[in-house]
């Protein structure tokens, strides 16, 4: 009877499958899972961020030590670490891979238009203003293209983006110099929200300093408008009276619609429901700053870059 059981020896485990947004395999794609576990730091976590069983993560990292002849990672207790192979070749992996997706990137793109996957992360603030005009231009204009929207608290996809799992997100920046390498979309100043009935809201602007006392619904720390409300209240020797502290925006105007207190958040017209109105804060005027950050852990692609200018025609004030 013919036994057809390969030998050990020739056994190859299963390979992760290549990259959504490439669909063209150039590197090994055992490598991108290697770059994935480093980033994650865990082998559970990896597998969780590649949609993948946690025993075929470790099967691929274990062919791949068995090729180098020696360790790329320590297990530990609390997931795993690079070592000093794993440290070395990082770098030079990483690269690589930027380079093939680069060129898997030209190979789709050589004639036609641009396609694949282009993940965009959205603060709940943007998502009226942008995720329908978006999803509709991209439809229109690029059919070959894959929008992934995702919605997400501030923390939420600030940690996707360094993780690498968004190419783009629109955010909020509290300060121009926090601006750095990100596209300005817009300046949005702050207002005070309070309950739609309110005789003191609405129809003027509030001065800052008559926010001192008033029963405030805000963030709780370390969150950066609440860090900015309290430099702000020791700079114009204020008192913020903080009756709740409530971390999302939506969450906020609930309490104040129930009439917990004020919230203080970036109004953009018509963008408030009939339960509430807000007047502008001034002396001083306080701006907030919508901008596009893109992600350091993903290739720009053409795909990517035509989405990118998307958003930003689509923030230009129509004339």
């Amino acid at each position: 009877m013919q036994n057809n059981k390969k030998p050990e020896s020739a056994y190859i485990p299963d390979t992760p499958a290549p990259c959504a947004s490439t669909g063209l395999t150039i590197v090994d794609p055992r490598w991108i899972l290697f770059v994935r576990v480093a980033a994650a730091g865990s082998l559970s976590k990896a597998a969780t961020l590649l949609d993948m069983p946690q025993s075929m993560v470790s099967r691929n990292v274990a062919w791949l030590e068995m090729q180098c002849g020696e360790r790329l990672f320590h297990r530990t207790g609390r997931g795993v670490v690079l070592t000093e192979l794993g440290e070395r070749l990082l770098p030079g992996v990483s690269s690589l891979l930027v380079d093939a997706e680069g060129l898997a990137d030209d190979i789709r793109n050589l004639r036609g238009k641009p396609v694949g996957e282009v993940v965009v992360g959205m603060l709940p603030s943007a998502v009226r203003r942008f995720a329908v005009a978006l999803f509709a231009a991209v439809r229109a204009q690029m059919p070959g293209v894959r929008l992934h929207l995702i919605e997400g608290a501030s923390a939420q996809i600030e940690e996707q983006l360094h993780d690498g799992r968004l190419d783009m997100a629109l955010v909020l920046r509290e300060d121009e110099a926090s601006i750095g390498e990100a596209y300005l979309l817009a300046r949005v100043p702050l207002h005070l929200v309070g309950p739609a009935m309110d005789p003191g809201l609405g129809n003027r602007d509030i001065a800052l300093k008559q926010l001192s006392g008033l029963p405030l619904v805000v963030p709780g720390r370390p969150h950066r408008l609440r860090a900015r409300l309290d430099h702000l209240a020791v700079e114009h020797a204020m008192t913020l009276s903080v009756a709740v502290e409530a971390d999302s925006v939506q969450l906020q105007y609930e309490v104040v619609a129930a009439g917990g207190g004020y919230a203080i958040a970036s109004v953009l017209p018509g963008s408030l429901d009939q339960r509430l109105t807000s007047s502008r804060i001034i002396e001083p005027v306080l701006e907030r700053f919508v901008v596009l950050v893109e992600s350091p852990r993903r290739p720009l692609t053409r795909a990517s870059r035509e989405v990118r200018q998307l958003i930003c025609h689509l923030a230009m004030p129509s004339t």
